[in-house]
């Protein structure tokens, strides 16, 4: 009997996976190319391409999509310290995930909130209640958050052998809690030892260990404009 492997550990079906992505994007043009960088991805028809909307959101359920399961805010979530019980919800939140999307589909629907690809989870670190948006974290502890992040990654992509159950985003890389209203402009500074210690060990596991790395991750602003320090994440690991 042979035994399955998990897409998330198969190294081999993940290659396979990339070189047909490659041989798709080459036969692109460019403002194909272009076209497929938005949220908003238009349908390529020659290429059989269909349109799709990469916006959905899934932080503590299924959301802006009709009827879910709410569960608590994420943290809420992490005051349980189970990591077992965080996979449990995610999986529960991509169960109801799919089974939107397979009814959306069955409608030719593929407007905001009806795609596969959540926006989930946040590991920022939750630093300053003024920012508004610290329940949407896992609190304050690197450690912690971290392994809240994994897990929900885990649950939320499923561990089937060729197929992810919904895609995973972790956001918002990396020094990024607050202030929400100028959060596109605003120059977050922080030392080299609060970089490595406090903002980047969440996002460590998400991309470095037992896991598929979550569909992309949306950048601070600082990090967008200071390219270098996007590269040196690899080398500060």
């Amino acid at each position: 009997m042979v035994k399955k492997m998990e897409l998330v550990k198969n190294q081999e079906k993940q290659e396979e996976f990339r070189k047909r992505a490659a041989a798709l994007v080459a036969q692109m043009t460019l403002e194909e190319k272009v076209s497929q960088t938005m949220y908003q991805a238009p349908e390529i028809e020659r290429l059989g391409i269909k349109k799709y909307n990469w916006w959905n959101e899934a932080l503590h359920g299924v959301a802006r999509a009709g009827v879910a399961t709410v569960f608590p805010q994420a943290i809420g979530l992490a005051a349980t310290f189970d990591e077992d019980f965080i996979e449990e919800v995610a999986d529960a939140i991509s169960t109801e995930g799919r089974a939107k999307f397979n009814m959306e589909q069955a409608s030719d629907d593929t407007d905001i909130y009806k795609g596969l690809t959540f926006w989930s989870p946040n590991v920022n670190i939750f630093r300053d209640p003024r920012w508004g948006r610290g329940h949407e974290t896992f609190g304050e502890d690197p450690y912690l958050t971290s392994r809240m992040g994994v897990r929900f990654i885990q649950g939320l992509q499923g561990h089937d052998e060729r197929y992810l159950k919904a895609a995973a985003c972790a956001k918002h890389f990396a020094v990024h809690s607050g202030p929400e209203d100028v959060r596109h402009s605003f120059d977050a500074v922080v030392s080299r030892q609060d970089l490595r210690e406090t903002y980047l060990p969440a996002f460590k596991p998400v991309y470095r260990r037992e896991m598929w790395r979550p569909s992309w991750v949306p950048t601070t602003a600082r990090m967008a404009r200071h390219a270098v320090a996007v590269r040196n994440f690899c080398r500060i690991f």
